[in-house]
Parts: structure tokens; C-alpha cells; sequence
């Protein structure tokens, strides 16, 4: 089960704060949900939040729901995270990168936003099974990144091409420095490459080349983030980075992000979550220019449906995966950021 880290407040506290309410003003308004869905009048006396919040008591199942109900957080979550921790769900930090709309404005607020300071929640994962089918229906239309008008510097092709480079590197490092150097390398990057977006103009094809070299930078920092632990700070980043290639009208790179993504959820206990990241980047696999990614997407699969209990499919993705492989040339001819794939 994934739990709130104990050192944090306890994340009840952190609502009732975040909403300004006292504790004997937020259970009435919970015994108001509660009565609403059927399940009876709930006594709200302060004291509850007390033994909630500072002796261990998980309230009773019609208490969870009703709560889950207040802030708008799926049934399912409530079983999946447990008590306190599908409370973090509710809380506003990821709003931004969650909720903004899938244009190129709305991906430079997701890219400002996961550029800032880590919101660490080590160990749990911030997108419910609804934010997952929703961010996969919003990828495949979002609006891509159209040419700019005269604001600040005129930038080309030169400076798309010198974040490949840099990125390219940053790849390269990751093989051999700490995750959190790489982190901070690539958020660096980032925050340089989202700077252009926001205030500089530029050429639609320069545009997509800058909201495919953020995806990359955000992609890598969500990796980094995983690798020591930070789930929450990772999904924020796979989902800035999806949205980048959706406004970067990149698809191969997109289902780039969704295999990392992937490989998150199947490590923290949600292979069903996982399949549909995958699902959905080989819904339309003839986009995908790439062999290898395509290779890539069903070994990961393979993985995912190993985890849920399911032998026979899983050897199926091991098979496609292989068939995909056979299609790839040199590396040369694939994404530099594929280097690592090979037969073995």
C-alpha cells in the first residue's frame, strides 16, 4: 500500500488548513456528505480529527467514502492508497499540471510549474485511474504549437539543435553520475528551454522542435525523480512531459513518456494502471516512427501483464516485441535516446 510519508503533517491537517476550516467545521461538512449518500447521520465532534490525525484511528468505511466524495476523489483510489494517503490527491499542488488545458499556453504553465521546487511525496503517485484515461484522451488531440508573433528575441533551428545536444548528454550521464545531479541538470535544461517558449518567437516547426526538446528535459528529470524514490515529483514530470509532445505533435516521442510512465506504475503496485499508459501510446502504433520504441512499449507490456498474473499475454508482447525489433536498422537511423535497446 502507498502510505504518506510520516515526517509530513498529516495530510487531513494539510486540507483543513489548505481550506481554512476548523476540524469541528470540516467533519460537519463531512457527516453532511456522509447523510447525503445514504449512509446515516455521523457524529462531528472535533475530538474524531484528533484521534484521526494523532493516534492512528482510520475512520470507518462509510467515513472514507464520504470524505473521497467531499474532495472528489474516485472509490477505487480509496482502496488503492489507503488511509491518509488518498488524501493527497486532494490536495492543490499538482492543479496546475493536472488541470490546465492540453494547448501550447497551457503546456508552458505545466512546464513553469514542474520546473519550480520538488514537491516531494516520496512513494506516491498523484494521477488516480480518471486523470490517467483523461490525460491519454487529451494527448492524442491536443492543439500543436503554432508559430509565434514578434515578442522578445527571434530564435531557429541553431537553438532547438543545441538542446539535442546538451540533452543527448544528459542521457549519456545518467549511465553514470547520481540520478540527482542528472535531476538538476535536466530541469536546468527545462527552465532554459520553457524560457523561449514563453518569451521568445520563433518558426511553428522551431516551436515544436522547443516543446519536444521540454518533453525530453521533462521526461529525463521524471526518470531521475523515480529512480530516487520521488513518485509524486516523477508523474507530474511524465505528464508535463506528455503534454509537451502532444503540443510538439510528436507521438513517437509521447509513447517515449507513457513507457517510462508505465514503468512507474507496474513498480508501485498498479499494473492495470500501467497497461492502459501502453495501451493507449499503441492504440495507433503506425505513428510511432520508431522500431525500437515500439519495442520498448510491448517488453514493458510484457512486464506489466507479468505483474497483474497474466502469463499468456504477457509472452504475446514478448513476441511483439521481438517482431518490432526485427523491423529496427542501425541506431543511427532511430532516436538518440534509444541507444540502450538492443536484441539481448
Amino acid at each position: 500500500m502507498i502510505t504518506a510519508t510520516a515526517v509530513q503533517p498529516h495530510p487531513l491537517t494539510m486540507l483543513m488548513a489548505r481550506h481554512g476550516l476548523t476540524a469541528a467545521a470540516y467533519l460537519k461538512r463531512v457527516a453532511d456528505r456522509h447523510l447525503a449518500l445514504g449512509f446515516g447521520a455521523m457524529a462531528h465532534r472535533k475530538e474524531k480529527a484528533t484521534r484521526w490525525t494523532r493516534e492512528g484511528v482510520t475512520p470507518e468505511r462509510s467515513a472514507l467514502l464520504a470524505i473521497a466524495s467531499l474532495h472528489g476523489i474516485d472509490a477505487a483510489d480509496v482502496d488503492r492508497f489507503g488511509w491518509p494517503g488518498f488524501l493527497l490527491l486532494a490536495l492543490d499542488d499538482d492543479r496546475t499540471v493536472l488541470e490546465s488545458p492540453w494547448t501550447a499556453a497551457g503546456t508552458v504553465n505545466s512546464l513553469t510549474e514542474v520546473g519550480g521546487p520538488v514537491k516531494d511525496r516520496r512513494g506516491f503517485l498523484i494521477a488516480s485511474t480518471s486523470t490517467l484515461a483523461a490525460a491519454l484522451a487529451q494527448w492524442i488531440t491536443a492543439e500543436p504549437a503554432l508559430a509565434t508573433g514578434d515578442r522578445g528575441r527571434r530564435v531557429g533551428a541553431e537553438a532547438a539543435a543545441l538542446f539535442d545536444v546538451r540533452l543527448d548528454a544528459l542521457r549519456h550521464l545518467d549511465d553514470t553520475v547520481g540520478a540527482g545531479q542528472v535531476y538538476d541538470a535536466a530541469v536546468l535544461e527545462l527552465r532554459l528551454v520553457t524560457d523561449l517558449l514563453k518569451n521568445a518567437s520563433y518558426s511553428e516547426a522551431t516551436g515544436r522542435r522547443l516543446f519536444a526538446s521540454a518533453a525530453e528535459a521533462s521526461r529525463l528529470a521524471g526518470w531521475c525523480s523515480y529512480d530516487e524514490g520521488r513518485h509524486a515529483a516523477a508523474e507530474r514530470h511524465f505528464l508535463a512531459s506528455l503534454r509537451a509532445s502532444g503540443t510538439a505533435h510528436d507521438p513517437t516521442l509521447g509513447a517515449v513518456t507513457l513507457a517510462f510512465w508505465a514503468n512507474l506504475r507496474y513498480n508501485a503496485g498498479d499494473a492495470r494502471g500501467a497497461l492502459n499508459l501502453l495501451d493507449g501510446a499503441l492504440a495507433d502504433r503506425r505513428k510511432i516512427s520508431s522500431p525500437r520504441v515500439r519495442a520498448m512499449l510491448h517488453a514493458r507490456a510484457a512486464r506489466a501483464h507479468s505483474k497483474a498474473g497474466e502469463p499468456l499475454a504477457a509472452w504475446r508482447q514478448v513476441d511483439a516485441a521481438f517482431d518490432a525489433y526485427a523491423q529496427a536498422d542501425v541506431p543511427e537511423a532511430d532516436l538518440a535516446s534509444m541507444y540502450w535497446i538492443n536484441h539481448g
